[in-house]
């Protein structure tokens, strides 16, 4: 059984910052793709971020590029979203999930993940 487990979220002040942990269990990770999504109310889920299994491909969406830094510790089999510069605008709930076709890099297609974790609200407060 794949299990995805997010923490880490919580309020925080525009500005500030909050570092997101998911943790993998049920399968080894260190051969698989790795994303961050994220939903708003109202609003489609979307990704922001996501690395290949080696940790050197990554991709940001530009609305946290440079903002945001995407890292993984496959020993831990642990992948980690720091976010810092919050604005309220990234106030959503944040999921990670695991593409598990064991390609060299990472997919932007959200139909392209396998499995997922059950979100941890962000919420930034102006």
């Amino acid at each position: 059984q794949v299990q995805l487990v997010e923490s880490g979220g919580g309020l925080v002040k525009a500005g500030g910052s909050l570092r997101l942990s998911c943790a993998a269990s049920g399968r080894t990770f260190s051969s698989y793709g790795m994303g961050w999504f994220r939903q708003a109310p109202g609003k489609e889920r979307e990704i922001v971020t996501a690395i290949s299994w080696s940790g050197g491909y990554t991709y940001y969406a530009d609305s946290v590029k440079g903002r945001f830094t995407i890292s993984r510790d496959n020993a831990k089999n642990t992948v980690y979203l720091q976010m810092n510069s919050l604005k309220p605008e990234d106030t959503a709930v944040y999921y990670c999930a695991v593409d598990l076709s064991g390609s060299a890099y990472y997919t932007l297609r959200i139909d392209e993940y396998d499995y997922w974790g059950q979100g941890t609200q962000v919420t930034v407060s102006s």
